[in-house]
């Protein structure tokens, strides 16, 4: 059985989880009403996806 012969530290161990970081999201404006939106998702604020209107909003 395959046993490490040294005790990994805690300097080693959290060299090695540096990449470990979470990415934010990246967004594009709207280009009907010019809010930040997700790439590919309806836009949250006015309802379009790609150039015409998806989701009716409530007045």
């Amino acid at each position: 059985m395959a046993v490490p012969k040294r005790k990994t530290s805690k300097a080693k161990r959290d060299k090695r989880r540096t990449h470990w970081k979470l990415a934010l999201p990246g967004l594009v404006a709207c280009p009907q009403c010019h809010q930040p939106r997700r790439p590919h998702h309806v836009c949250p604020n006015c309802g379009y996806y790609h150039g015409r209107p998806v989701l009716r909003q409530e007045a």
